[in-house]
């Protein structure tokens, strides 16, 4: 009977195993076991099994648990093995709650590369684990892939969250670097900015930087796009032709003169026809065009380098022109000056000669008086200098004006005052070519003049042999460096022997309020009063001496503080004593061959003055109104004597206009000879 029962449980179990209990395992699993699969997952079958891995006995519900035992109660453990190798293909909807799951490792979800032809099977495997060290396997179709094999395509959710955080990290440092990219290009574009600023502001070469009707800062964007429109197509036109794509060279060369047709001379967007528009959109075709068939980064990069470069070798050139075309300005006389002067010559020699002589001569040699020297050939700012003065002075009868000029002006000088008498001022007109003391025997100046050398330096400046042979700088080729009333500054006390002190002005200043003070300043034994003009390291000696040469290094300090002419008060008791006219004649005779200074007289100004020069108050005269665009216009309303220095002188075109109304406005533009001359404001 044992062996019949015991043959009876083989046969069961054989029965179960072929198929004759499924109908039985079927009806349970739709009816018991399918509710509890839905409702409590996967980890019943883990606990029912008795696997030890995954979520473990402990981290299953407690529901889980009394389910688990509820089934071990109701059914065998083969059942369950039947019921487990069932599902593997039979219930599909599994499938999506193992994918969910994804509680343990005994569950694992074949990628989608295992997926066969149709994509219609999914591969499902499920190891189960006895609490002992036995261990069994499941049945397996031929299309179940064990888990080992499926493992290396499916990722756990560790493994995707850190492919997510690589992701991320990548993701920002590609940002970080992108953001590091665009900073070091606004940098590079912030410098770029910088240094044409600079060159913008340079005073030297740039003939528009006072003329605000000229200068435009460009803001308006459509020009600015339209230039660089044509600067791309000079570019693709380059590169069009060393390719041989004629026809685009042909369409690029017609788009560009189109679009300089349409700019023409317009600085703002305000000035352009109305075709611009129209215009910029095809040469935008045009530059798309030839971006797609022609770019390459290389050569265009090369042919910007070359046209940045003759860009600035054009800049150089232009500088250098414009340097000559100021200094030649400076030089010359406006044709109403020369008109004026000329008309006045001819009226002043059809006078009697009894009307031709100056009221008050007496004055001349009155010591307590306020007297001014002024030498100059240009009767229009010798009027201005008088009449500033004049009608700043609190007691226009105290002052006394000597002026001197050169035979050729000296009739319009005499004529123009005679017609326009300075008030209650005291005038008088001189001729420096009848000084008969001033000959070459005592003056070194007039000397050097009339030597080869110095003739050779101003007619013949571009022979080889030239002296100072590289100094091409027209500044020094001025010709009020051959007239001596530059130099007759250095011989006040022989041109006024009389008198105690003077007041030395420059045709080239204004006076704006009354001048009286200065006479009352104590110079402390000095012979010169003036304004120091050097700052920080601005117009010191060694800025205008040689002081590689031996006798300037032992004589004078590099650093010492430079002064201006223009606006000096002279002690000529003082001058006298020291010889001042001596010490001059002295460094000018060593400066024959030019190899102390240059020509000038600010130089020899600064040697023979050393050490003998009181410094004024700024407030007393405020220099750069010809040559410096930025003067603080509160220190040129503030100051008693304004003064042009420079080339850019204020009757002359290239005046800065901003400075021209202070020099205009003493000037009667309704006179005849004025108005007869086409003089203007």
């Amino acid at each position: 009977m044992a062996l019949k029962r015991g043959h009876s449980n083989v046969g069961v179990q054989r029965s179960i195993v072929s198929g004759s209990w499924l109908p039985l395992a079927v009806l349970v699993f739709f009816c018991v076991i399918l509710p509890f699969l839905f409702f409590f997952g996967p980890g019943i079958l883990l606990g029912a099994n008795g696997n030890s891995d995954g979520l473990g006995k402990e981290n299953i519900d407690w529901r889980e648990r009394m389910a688990a035992q509820h089934l071990k109660s109701l059914i065998s453990k083969e059942v369950i093995d039947v019921i487990a190798a069932a599902t593997d293909d039979s219930n599909p909807f599994n499938i999506d709650t193992f994918r969910k799951s994804n509680l343990s490792a005994s569950w694992r979800i074949v990628g989608p590369d295992s997926l066969t032809e149709n994509n219609s099977i999914l591969d499902v495997s499920m190891t189960s684990r006895s609490h002992g060290d036995n261990k069994q396997e499941l049945p397996r179709s031929r299309s179940t892939v064990s888990s080992d094999d499926h493992s290396n395509f499916v990722d756990n959710p560790a493994k995707l969250i850190r492919r997510q955080l690589r992701e991320k990290r990548r993701e920002k440092r590609v940002a970080d670097l992108v953001r590091h990219d665009d900073e070091a290009t606004i940098k590079l574009e912030n410098a770029a900015i910088e240094r044409s600023k600079s060159v913008d502001s340079a005073v030297l070469g740039k003939y528009s930087i006072w003329r605000r009707d000229i200068e435009n800062e460009n803001a308006d964007t459509t020009v600015r796009f339209m230039r660089d429109q044509m600067i791309m197509a000079r570019v693709y036109l380059t590169l069009a032709k060393m390719k041989s794509k004629l026809n685009l060279f042909q369409e690029l060369q017609t788009r560009l003169k189109e679009s300089q047709r349409a700019l023409g001379e317009a600085t703002a967007d305000t000035d352009l026809p109305h075709s611009a528009q129209e215009k910029m959109k095809d040469m935008g075709q045009a530059l798309s065009k030839a971006r797609d068939e022609l770019y390459d980064c290389k050569l265009v990069t090369g042919k910007l380098r070359a046209m940045l470069q003759t860009a600035d070798e054009q800049v150089r050139s232009l500088k250098r022109q414009s340097t000559f075309l100021s200094q030649l300005a400076a030089k010359t006389i406006p044709n109403g000056i020369h008109c004026m002067s000329m008309r006045l010559t001819i009226d002043y020699y059809l006078l009697p000669p009894e009307k031709r002589k100056f009221p008050k001569s007496e004055n001349l040699e009155n010591r307590d008086l306020y007297h001014y020297a002024l030498f100059s050939d240009n009767v229009l700012a010798a009027s201005v200098v008088v009449n500033s003065t004049i009608m700043n002075a609190k007691d226009p009868s105290k002052h006394v004006f000597h002026l001197v000029t050169d035979k050729l002006n000296f009739g319009a000088m005499n004529m123009w005052f005679i017609l326009n008498p300075p008030g209650e001022a005291t005038i008088h007109v001189e001729n420096v070519d009848e000084f008969k003391w001033l000959n070459s025997s005592y003056c070194p100046v007039l000397r050097q003049l009339e030597s080869a050398s110095m003739k050779e330096y101003y007619f013949k400046a571009d022979h080889p042999t030239t002296l100072s042979s590289g100094s091409s700088n027209l500044k020094y080729r001025n010709p009020k460096y051959l007239s001596m009333l530059n130099h007759l500054r250095f011989y006040l006390p022989e041109v006024y022997p009389k008198l105690d002190k003077i007041l030395f002005l420059d045709d080239d200043i204004v006076v704006q309020k009354d001048l009286t003070g200065l006479w009352a300043v104590d110079l402390q034994g000095m012979v010169n009063g003036a304004v120091e003009t050097c700052g920080e390291s601005f117009h010191r000696f060694d800025k205008y001496l040689n002081f590689s040469n031996p006798h300037i290094s032992k004589n004078f300090n590099p650093n010492a503080c430079g002064w201006a002419y223009g606006m000096n008060m002279f002690d000529l008791k003082e001058w006298k004593k020291k010889d001042i006219t001596g010490i001059y004649h002295k460094w000018q005779n060593m400066n024959e061959d030019r190899v102390l200074w240059k020509l000038g007289t600010l130089p020899p100004g600064l040697m023979t003055f050393y050490g003998l020069t009181h410094p004024l108050s700024k407030s007393w005269h405020v220099l750069g109104l010809g040559y410096n665009p930025s003067i603080d216009r509160t220190e040129i309303e503030n100051a008693a004597v304004i003064h042009y220095n420079g080339n850019m002188k204020p009757w002359l075109e290239i005046a800065m206009t901003k400075y021209r109304s202070y020099w205009t406005k003493y000037i009667k533009y309704d006179h005849p000879y004025i108005r007869s001359c086409k003089l203007s404001e």
